[in-house]
């Protein structure tokens, strides 16, 4: 491991905060992460898998840094049923009973939304930040400071609160936030979202520096996101409020079997963000990437003298630059003349692909499943 890579992987210790046993941490686990097919798999997705050889995984990488902000008997994980083995196999320090398990996909408001009755159950004072399980963030103590002062923001206002992150170029695989008026310094209201505009557009958003990039990464009160949830999704809030009395006891997962595939299938931005009027954003810089892609892998992983970025295989390179190449541990990969390619040799699947056409994956893997059913996805 080089000594940049340490710096950005290695857990930060417990100083500087001490946490609040009212407040609780949402960790949402259950994507498939396709984009990062062949590696990432409907068995082993992508949050379960070490990219940089640091042996803890992005699932692991994004409990350790909240263990400084949140007790740990306060961390839960919301996954598909068909990871628990994973989830306990990988935070044995996670009980059976803090892993929510969704007998379907239904995308995050419903994932949230039980996350939020379950912990109102267990404790009506709560605060909650959410978290996805597969992001990268290299900046850990300034990312613990802007959670501490989001926690302190939510805790004394009546507001849901996103981090918005300062972006450095056009992308058009993220979502956007403007802002608005400022209520304390780099706090500020929320005044449109916009999802994955065109390349035109999101230049047009980065010269105004009006606009964030949406990190998916959210903070309230329980008691805010369950009244914001009656006033714009009450289809979604009617299936908990029926299952109320059952959350916090044995019987809360039966009625989750029986009931959440009622759930409309919607993201907490479109159910409630983009409709409620005390949406805030909290602008910060640390580091973060949600390493959605090859490209953005590639983007944050170390590279060689020929900009060739290599992941577990034994890689030789002859006249090729700008690639990421990725193997089995031991194998030998020899590669001459290419440029900015994928090369990912998953055993069983072999994706050799221009970087440029990364966005053409998910369409590869409907062919591939029209061919071959389930049996390399």
């Amino acid at each position: 491991m080089t000594s940049s890579q340490q710096d950005i992987y290695q857990p930060s210790d417990k100083g500087g905060y001490s946490p609040d046993p009212h407040r609780y941490c949402v960790i949402m686990c259950g994507g498939i992460g396709s984009r990062f097919w062949p590696y990432s798999r409907t068995d082993m997705p992508k949050q379960f898998l070490d990219f940089f050889g640091t042996g803890r995984s992005l699932l692991q990488m994004s409990y350790d840094r909240i263990l400084p902000l949140v007790n740990p008997e306060n961390i839960l994980v919301v996954t598909n049923r068909r990871y628990v083995d994973l989830v306990c196999e990988q935070l044995p320090e996670i009980p059976r009973e803090r892993i929510l398990l969704e007998p379907d996909r239904r995308n995050t408001a419903p994932c949230i939304a039980w996350a939020a009755y379950h912990i109102a159950a267990i404790d009506p004072e709560a605060s909650m930040i959410v978290t996805p399980s597969d992001h990268l963030i290299t900046r850990e103590h300034i990312f613990e400071a802007c959670v501490a002062r989001g926690f302190d923001f939510v805790e004394h206002h009546d507001a849901l609160l996103t981090l918005g992150i300062t972006p450095t170029r056009p992308e058009t695989g993220y979502g956007y936030i403007q802002i608005g008026r400022e209520l304390e310094p780099g706090l500020l209201k929320v005044k449109t979202f916009t999802e994955k505009p065109n390349k035109e557009l999101a230049q047009v958003f980065l010269d105004t520096g009006e606009f964030f990039w949406n990190a998916g990464i959210f903070l309230w009160t329980v008691n805010s996101i369950k009244q914001a949830l009656h006033r714009h999704a009450p289809d979604l809030a009617c299936v908990f409020d029926r299952g109320e009395a059952y959350f916090g006891t044995p019987k809360e997962e039966e009625f989750i079997e029986e009931n959440f595939a009622g759930c409309p299938s919607i993201s907490i931005d479109f159910a409630v963000m983009e409709k409620a009027d005390n949406v805030y954003v909290e602008c910060v810089n640390f580091g973060w990437s949600d390493l959605g892609t090859w490209g953005s892998l590639y983007d944050n992983s170390r590279k060689d003298e020929d900009d060739n970025v290599t992941l577990a295989a034994n890689v030789m390179t002859y006249e090729s630059t700008g690639n990421i190449i990725m193997g089995p541990e031991g194998k030998l990969v020899v590669t001459a003349g290419i440029h900015d390619y994928i090369v990912a040799d998953a055993g069983d699947v072999l994706l050799i692909c221009p970087k440029s056409d990364e966005q053409h994956i998910k369409v590869m893997l409907t062919d591939v499943q029209l061919r071959h059913d389930d049996k390399y996805l």
